[in-house]
């Protein structure tokens, strides 16, 4: 399997490596791309070292796959040129995601709107993912009429300049800030720009791309983005709102038995998700299931992953790994 990796050199492209490594997908060529000022720069892969091509040698490779993750304004431009020329994208910015026609996909949810003609499938926003792999189960089971989502999110979604602040200011550093205010020792609602109903782009990522993942306009989604000083993951605070009656243990149990999602759930020991200890892996913890006393047939969970790896990079290589498995023969 002839696979390029596109943004290679950056956070989530280095992490899409790790992935392709420590999963064990036959990469029988590999080809990591990024812009013009990364060219002959290495990447290590498998304990060897790759030299870094440009995006139009990428292209010229023919690979059957290529993982984006270089920015919504490199996929607009690439991801149609790889794939005409017969490459599958699996794109991780938010370019193509509402794209009428383009699957957007967590594959344990809905591979299976994927077809061998698709040539660009979006991966989902990282707080999306990691929220529908606890929630989906649950709308399947007993229907979602409403989700209210508070996220505390790690600042390596912003990429290495977000990380490089928050080293700088801990360190007593002035730079470059990639946030308007100081992160360290605080809280921005502000991810992503602000749009016109005053919500941010990263708050409407949530509220369209659940509908659309889980094929269901009618559910209520409201949506409040925090910025958080961790490195860890991301978290949520998520209240829902079921369609059929259920209790705390069914949840549990429902959580308990989904692939993917590892319950921690004891408060009496205090046990539950935390970024610091979901850093490097590739599920998905859900924990503090509570009854919502304040109305009717409403439950609070608390979601936590790492954004890096389920939330970006081991998302988009589960889609590649589905698709060999379908399509690659």
């Amino acid at each position: 399997m002839k696979i390029a990796i596109i943004g290679a050199t950056g956070m989530v492209g280095r992490e899409l490596l790790n992935v392709l490594a420590q999963r064990g997908v036959k990469v029988t060529e590999l080809i990591p791309a990024a812009s013009e000022k990364s060219v002959g720069n290495e990447v290590i892969f498998n304990g060897e070292t790759f030299k870094v091509v440009s995006l139009g040698d990428a292209v010229a490779a023919k690979p059957q796959l290529a993982l984006f993750s270089a920015g919504g304004d490199v996929s607009k431009e690439w991801a149609p040129k790889f794939a005409e020329a017969g490459t599958t994208v699996i794109d991780n910015s938010s370019a193509w995601r509402m794209e009428a026609g383009i699957p957007l996909v967590v594959p344990e949810i809905n591979f299976d709107s994927v077809t061998r003609g698709d040539r660009i499938i979006a991966n989902p926003n990282c707080s999306t993912i990691q929220l529908l792999m606890a929630l989906a189960p649950l709308h399947r089971e007993y229907g979602l009429k409403r989700v209210i989502i508070s996220t505390y999110q790690s600042i390596t979604g912003t990429g290495k300049a977000a990380v490089q602040q928050l080293e700088n200011e801990r360190a007593g550093v002035k730079g470059e800030q990639a946030y308007p205010y100081a992160i360290d020792k605080n809280c921005l609602p502000h991810c992503d720009v602000f749009l016109d109903n005053d919500y941010t782009k990263e708050e409407m990522k949530l509220v369209n791309e659940t509908r659309k993942i889980l094929g269901d306009d009618s559910i209520g989604v409201t949506a409040t983005a925090v910025r958080v000083p961790v490195e860890g993951g991301h978290s949520e605070a998520v209240n829902i709102e079921l369609g059929k009656p259920a209790d705390v243990n069914a949840i549990r149990k429902l959580m308990h038995q989904t692939k993917g999602v590892i319950l921690q759930d004891n408060p009496q020991m205090n046990v539950y998700p935390m970024p610091l200890t979901a850093k490097g892996k590739d599920e998905v913890f859900v924990g503090r299931i509570r009854k919502d006393e304040s109305h009717p047939n409403a439950f609070n969970l608390w979601v936590v992953a790492d954004n890096l790896r389920k939330g970006a990079a081991t998302n988009a290589v589960q889609i590649a790994e589905r698709w060999i498995e379908s399509f690659g023969k």
